[in-house]
């Protein structure tokens, strides 16, 4: 079949493995000291390993492939014991980007004009590349995939859209690759209860809203969902 899966320039690659830690179905090995896709039928095609590239080695290609075995990586998986390292608590190689859930207070405040914002991210990651498929705080999730710019658009943010939500970000004008294949996996493999898409008024924020309205019709699922528009000065100018 033919599909999305990575590529490796060898002559980029210096050998630092990161890309190896960072692939959670250990379809990239070493071999000779460079990095190396060993097995086709390993690769989910949603690239975990590109953003942790020091030398940007690691691209999409597409072309003829195995499909993904998520059976055989599971079963390989079970065999090493690598359940705890690889699928739930690791994106990437980066210990930046362990999962967790944040908790946090619920704020009685009525009057906040003089009081210090109080943040209302639920977890960590919030990339959307880094952050894992089946983490446990997508279970019953409300969801917001937002556009990165936005946070600094609209002042209220947080409380806004943040609050209450799991929150996936992007940029598809600097990110490679499409998002909407994670996304896909993201709302099929997990409990959630609706999607919040928030995007800016500029024209390359589209492709963000495109990939989460595909992921929506691919996941196989009715689940509640809601686009917003913020403009460049910081309003909301559709919803």
């Amino acid at each position: 079949m033919k599909r999305k899966i990575i590529t490796i320039d060898k002559d980029k690659c210096i050998g630092c493995q990161l890309c190896v830690n960072a692939c959670q179905e250990g379809a990239i090995g070493m071999v000779d000291g460079k990095a190396t896709l060993l097995r086709d039928d390993y690769c989910d095609g949603l690239g975990n390993c590109l953003p942790v590239c020091p030398t940007n080695a690691i691209s999409f290609e597409e072309r003829e492939a195995l499909p993904f075995d998520k059976k055989a990586v599971n079963a390989k998986m079970n065999e090493k014991g690598d359940n705890n390292k690889h699928p739930q608590n690791l994106a990437c190689g980066c210990p930046g980007t362990n999962s967790k859930t944040l908790t946090r207070k619920v704020s009685t405040q009525t009057n906040i004009i003089d009081s210090p914002a109080e943040s209302q991210l639920m977890q960590w990651p919030v990339q959307i590349k880094l952050v894992p498929i089946n983490a446990p705080y997508f279970d019953g999730a409300n969801i917001l995939i937002a556009a990165d710019c936005a946070a600094y658009a609209y002042a209220d943010f947080h409380n806004k859209f943040i609050r209450n939500r799991i929150t996936l970000i992007g940029c598809p004008k600097l990110d490679e690759g499409d998002y909407s294949e994670k996304l896909t996996e993201i709302l099929k493999h997990n409990n959630i209860n609706s999607v919040t898409i928030v995007r800016m008024e500029v024209p390359c924020c589209g492709g963000l809203a495109n990939a989460a309205k595909t992921a929506l019709q691919n996941c196989g699922k009715l689940i509640q969902w809601q686009l917003v528009t913020i403009s460049t000065d910081g309003q909301i100018i559709e919803n």
